[in-house]
């Protein structure tokens, strides 16, 4: 299976000298072509700043991060730059939106800043994944104007109008009711099932029971995977228990 993305020995510290801490502690990973993966631990485990290392948005103290066969430490930040918004889209706990744009010109403008002569091409593919993920009706409404769970389906689109080879999700239904959640992890199933690659950061063992693999972290470390079977929507229990066991068998 191809690699899109490869962590190898990743360190990141914060602080000087005694107050000197690896919130990444040698962490080597490697995301494939087409995974649906969960990253798990307690706050502070480092989950999130891996996903931050991975993607490039953040720079590491030790290791390096390939991707496409190019160090993203030893490329400049232009070049870094086109990478991300080409080739990786993110959603976020609280997705960003400017409050005098509408649902469809937030969903556009990232793309619109690069590539203004082909607008209504832009236009057409947003209104497309707005379809796609239900929110067609609501292309003019402003952001205040819709719920939390519309919201992120915005953000969603936005993340994927690159057609990029991997979404970052750093707990993207956090903020969300349940049903919205699950209604969030339906998208984002479907996305993968398209063949684009996920990872998504959570603390929730039904967020991550819907991927096909779970890495578990903890001071720094990943300290245990578990593989799991394509999600059926007829095994939720049982593969919540898988994960709940191997938990607490980390003591996490």
């Amino acid at each position: 299976m191809k690699k899109i993305i490869i962590g190898d020995q990743l360190v990141k510290s914060f602080g000087e000298g005694d107050e000197k801490r690896n919130v990444l502690d040698g962490v080597s990973v490697e995301i494939n072509e087409g995974e649906f993966v969960a990253v798990m631990g307690p706050s502070g485990s480092g989950k999130s700043t891996l996903m931050f290392a991975l993607s490039g948005t953040d720079g590491v103290n030790g290791g390096k991060v390939i991707m496409d066969n190019k160090n993203l430490a030893e490329i400049g930040e232009n070049e870094l730059s086109d990478i991300r918004r080409t080739k990786m889209g993110f959603v976020f706990q609280q997705p960003t939106m400017l409050k005098n744009l509408n649902i469809l010109d937030n969903i556009i403008l990232p793309s619109m800043r690069d590539n203004r002569k082909n607008a209504a091409q832009i236009t057409e593919k947003a209104r497309a994944l707005m379809k796609r993920v239900g929110i067609a009706e609501l292309e003019k409404r402003d952001i205040t104007q819709v719920s939390g769970g519309q919201l992120q389906r915005a953000g969603i689109c936005r993340a994927l109008m690159n057609s990029p080879k991997i979404i970052f999700g750093d707990e993207p239904t956090g903020a969300l009711n349940s049903k919205s959640a699950q209604e969030i992890m339906d998208i984002f199933s479907k996305i993968n099932e398209a063949g684009t690659a996920v990872m998504l950061v959570t603390h929730d063992a039904k967020v991550a029971a819907r991927t096909e693999r779970i890495m578990f972290m903890r001071d720094g470390a990943i300290v245990s995977e578990l593989s799991l079977p394509k999600f059926t929507g007829t095994d939720m229990d049982g593969r919540i228990e898988q994960i709940t066991v191997k938990m607490r068998e980390v003591g996490i």
